[in-house]
């Protein structure tokens, strides 16, 4: 077998080959795809192992090279630089190293998402965008207003009806007004494009059982779920929820020598930035939902404050949603006409008809007698939990013995 390590940078990729326990350069190929397939045509065996690092192309010259070769392996950019630090860097010394590593098998790899998943992504990625872009321009128009020394508007939205309207009527510099009526204009615009991408993510994921799963889960909505499934992916990848969890960035970090017990610093925040925010906006709403979920917020909260509470429910939820994925089932204290309430919201979002007057999925959340009974269900177990958790007793940190046994 022979290994072909690739460097890959903006416009070309340095290749190196080891075989036999030797490194032979390779030269440089253009990253464009008809010079790849050239070049895998030309130089590459079917029995060959390529490694090249995570970049933004990676996944278009992986699936490139993928049919000439055996496999096609992924490394992590993070972990093989903490791995092959060196003073003296260079293209060819980076492929050489790729190579060396995966043959010794030290090489941390990975996973290379399917077609689907990577168009999710992209899809969940212009969002992300968007909203970003949506919400500079709202403050932007705040801060104008302060700078101006106008008064917090009287309507619940400043960009509704009511908030425009009375926004015009602000005594504002002309240049301040024609500035402010373009930025309308531009979220405007903005929520134009969020409707169509929300449409797309409707319909890509409408019918898909995992999804509707992640939607029983407190404080988890249409567009939090979406989110997690582009991130995932495959959940079979991931052997515990603690996998999930530190994909997630959610894991405390750990530092231990010797005889010292281990002290636990701050979240690594290092994997997919986008999901966390994700959990962490749906641990802030399962904060404020009756269940077992607010109870652990509140528990948190007594004793650590507000932020690490969310935090800490946020990796509860990606515990919770290892499991639903996982064990295929529904979490356990869903409320079942909130549920349908979503799954409808998603309907309509992918493009669906109203179906005005006609009884759907979602009318029983209407029924108060139905709401209030599923409520006081969840509101049992939350103090249920409360009740099982005051018993606890909390332990110190365990020590070993010191000297002979």
């Amino acid at each position: 077998m022979r290994v072909v390590g690739v460097d890959v940078s903006r416009t070309v990729a340095e290749i190196a080959y080891l075989e036999h326990g030797r490194v032979h350069p390779g030269g440089r190929v253009g990253v464009e795809r008809c010079s790849l397939e050239r070049f895998a045509k030309g130089l590459l065996r079917p029995t060959d192992h390529v490694v090249l690092e995570a970049t933004g192309n990676t996944a278009a010259i992986a699936e490139t090279l993928k049919p000439f070769v055996s496999r096609v392996v992924v490394a992590n950019p993070l972990q093989v630089r903490l791995i092959a630090e060196a003073r003296i860097k260079t293209d060819k010394i980076d492929a050489a190293v790729l190579a060396q590593l995966y043959a010794s098998g030290f090489l941390p790899e990975v996973w290379i998402a399917d077609e689907r998943t990577q168009a999710l992504r992209r899809q969940v990625a212009r969002r992300s965008q968007i909203v970003r872009q949506r919400t500079r321009l709202k403050n932007e128009i705040h801060s104008v207003l302060a700078t101006h020394l106008i008064p917090r508007c009287p309507a619940t939205d400043l960009f509704g009806k009511k908030g425009r309207a009375w926004l015009s009527e602000q005594p504002l510099p002309l240049d301040e007004r024609v500035g402010i009526e373009q930025r309308l204009h531009e979220l405007d615009r903005l929520a134009e494009d969020l409707v169509v991408i929300d449409r797309a993510l409707g319909t890509e994921v409408l019918q898909d059982p995992n999804l509707k799963r992640l939607l029983t889960i407190t404080g988890v909505n249409s567009t939090i779920a979406i989110g997690l499934l582009a991130a995932i992916g495959e959940i079979s990848r991931f052997a515990s929820p603690q996998k999930l969890v530190s994909y997630f960035g959610l894991n405390p970090r750990v530092r231990q020598s010797g005889e010292q017990p281990a002290q636990h610093g701050r979240i690594t925040k290092i994997g997919r930035s986008h999901a966390r925010a994700m959990l962490v906006e749906a641990a802030w709403a399962a904060a404020k939902a009756p269940g077992p979920l607010r109870s652990f917020f509140l528990r948190i909260r007594g004793r650590r404050g507000m932020q690490i509470a969310a935090v800490a429910t946020a990796r509860k939820l990606a515990t919770i949603v290892w499991y639903v994925l996982t064990e295929q089932e529904d979490f356990a204290w869903a409320r079942p006409s909130l549920v349908a309430m979503k799954e409808r919201h998603l309907q309509l979002q992918a493009g669906l008809p109203a179906r005005r007057g006609q009884k759907g999925i979602a009318a029983d959340y209407s029924v108060r007698a139905l709401r209030d009974r599923e409520r006081a269900m969840v509101e049992r177990a939350e103090r249920a939990y409360t009740r099982f958790v005051d018993r606890w007793k909390p332990h110190g940190p365990k020590r070993r013995p010191v000297g002979p046994a």
